[in-house]
């Protein structure tokens, strides 16, 4: 069995599915989001819909938590993310609402056991009791060594010692991060780049270009 890692989205449905074609999916293959499969493209119900049909795996991105807050009724919440969750349908929103922040890949048939999660870990915490906000949103540590969503500082994964390998988004202005103990998949692809795939065990990356840029990208 091979398993498909895929990163961030972001309702690029035809980019998704060139993907899994340039990749060669078979129906042996697992497939995994690493989170902010809405927001920003241009299909992101169907994404949703193509995911729960599918029996695809999936992590929450901060994104999917935006729009899960529109649904409970919150009021901080932009119109995009607001739009999504109600053209959205029932069970599409179950799904989505049962996603995990993480997820233990331990038969992927690697040698080092992989996670996979949206934002990041914090070194020196175990998995189990890393913060939601740090699971969504990380992306680097301070000079002082504090974690932050922003990017002053350096990357998290390149401060990550292992022995797991986490495969994560969530930081499209750094794109494509290669650590000794982890990757970063986010490439941009709303943002007219790339959608990229993690395939294991090879450790291969395959991407395929985005049809065009659908947002534009803030640093």
């Amino acid at each position: 069995m091979r398993t498909l890692i895929i990163g961030d989205v972001h309702g690029c449905l035809d980019e998704l599915q060139e993907l899994l074609a340039r990749c060669r999916q078979t129906p042996d293959d697992r497939v995994v989001l690493v989170g902010d499969l809405v927001a920003k493209g241009p299909d992101s119900v169907g994404v949703v819909r193509w995911a729960r049909q599918g029996g695809i795996a999936a992590v929450l991105g901060n994104h999917d938590a935006h729009v899960l807050r529109a649904h409970h009724g919150e009021s901080d919440v932009r119109p995009r993310h607001r739009a999504i969750a109600e053209a959205l349908a029932p069970a599409d929103l179950a799904w989505l609402e049962a996603l995990p922040l993480w997820l233990r890949l331990d038969d992927a048939g690697t040698e080092t056991p992989h996670v996979v999660v949206h934002g990041g870990l914090v070194a020196g915490v175990a998995l189990e009791r890393q913060e939601r906000e740090h699971l969504l949103n990380l992306r680097s540590i301070t000079p002082d060594g504090r974690p932050s969503k922003r990017l002053d500082g350096t990357p998290w994964a390149a401060l990550w010692p292992g022995p797991e390998h986490v495969v994560f988004g969530h930081d499209a202005v750094r794109g494509l991060q290669r650590h000794p103990f982890a990757t970063g998949l986010d490439s941009g692809c709303v943002y007219g780049r790339e959608l990229t795939a993690l395939v294991l065990p090879a450790g291969e990356l395959v991407s395929v270009p985005a049809a065009r840029a659908y947002a534009a990208i803030s640093r």
